[in-house]
């Protein structure tokens, strides 16, 4: 069993930065891609940003400029960091892993954690 555990989120004025963190745990041989997505009340989930094992980042085109996805692979953590942030960053923002465990790739969720935005 792998367990995500997400931690950083607040309440922040426009124009604030947050740093979301995200350590996945448990049986873990490898993890091939983290990343965000985020849930506004009424909306549906949507992707943040996304980075795999090779490196690569994908964001939406929301946050491009303003936030960034980085890995600590020794530490199987993804971090988000969040800069000029606006009312509609918030959400309930979810960690996300594609895990290999025992040989499968299987995909987790974290329980979210909340990111208001307002003065």
């Amino acid at each position: 069993q792998v367990q995500l555990v997400e931690s950083g989120g607040d309440l922040v004025q426009p124009g604030g930065s947050l740093r979301l963190s995200c350590a996945a745990s448990g049986s873990i041989f490898s993890i091939a891609t983290m990343g965000w997505y985020r849930q506004a009340p009424g909306n549906q989930r949507e992707l943040v940003a996304i980075s795999t094992s090779g490196g690569s980042t994908n964001y939406a085109d929301s946050v491009k400029g303003r936030f960034t996805i980085s890995r600590d692979n020794a530490k199987n953590t993804v971090y988000l960091q969040m800069n000029s942030l606006k009312p509609e960053d918030t959400a309930l923002y979810y960690c996300n892993a594609d895990v290999w465990v025992r040989g499968s790739l299987r995909h987790y969720w974290g329980q979210g954690t909340q990111v208001t935005v307002s003065s």
